[in-house]
């Protein structure tokens, strides 16, 4: 990874990056799709083993890649957290009808 020089490089760069997140939320959400289609009862939803399982993995990864586990932590509790939220509105809305 090298660095950036200007101002001009940094946001380009930060502009790049935002699109291949966006693109990976995108994948993202569709997996939760599929659990909210999958997932056989509402209580199953929320898995708190599952939860502290992923956060175990990206701390490592986290700290694999030189960033900080607290920051990528608390970025993956609230984004966790708000796909949890989506997939219940999901959820229901595949048993509505």
């Amino acid at each position: 990874m090298t660095r950036c020089n200007t101002m001009e490089e940094v946001r380009a760069e930060v502009d790049r990056l935002d699109r291949d997140i966006v693109r990976l939320l995108a994948e993202r959400e569709q997996r939760i799709a599929d659990a909210g289609r999958i997932k056989p009862t509402r209580d199953v939803v929320r898995d708190e083993a599952r939860i502290e399982d992923v956060v175990h993995k990206i701390r490592a990864e986290a700290l694999g890649h030189g960033a900080s586990p607290d920051l990528i932590e608390a970025i993956y509790r609230d984004m966790m957290e708000r796909f949890i939220a989506h997939e219940f509105v999901l959820w229901d809305a595949n048993r509505q009808g």
